[in-house]
């Protein structure tokens, strides 16, 4: 797998712009803006909408989860809980959803 690391938002629409990913980790305190903010911004692009995305923060606020989950963000996780599983398990749901879609 072939992983690719964007510090902020600007730079994280450049690496989308060079083609689809299988997963987006979002860290929610970013330079330029929030990642919740950016989640809602790919769920509404139809090249982007159904890549999961599994966002990470220090502090995770009532209005965080509420963009997130409106943005049809997997999992919101703390950074202390965060581990390889919700990679696995998001990659699983993703290429399942694909196999159903096709």
């Amino acid at each position: 797998m072939r992983v690719e690391f964007a510090p902020s938002i600007e730079a994280a629409r450049r690496a989308l712009e060079s083609g689809d990913k299988a997963l987006i980790l979002l860290d929610n305190n970013l330079p330029d803006g929030l990642g919740a903010n950016f989640a809602l911004e790919l769920a509404c692009d139809d090249r982007h909408a159904d890549t999961p995305i599994i966002m990470v923060s220090d502090w995770p606020s009532p209005i965080m989860w509420e963009k997130a989950a409106s943005a049809g963000v997997l999992y919101v996780v703390n950074k202390s809980e965060f581990d390889a599983g919700y990679i696995e398990t998001a990659l699983r749901q993703f290429r399942s959803h694909e196999r159903r879609m096709n």
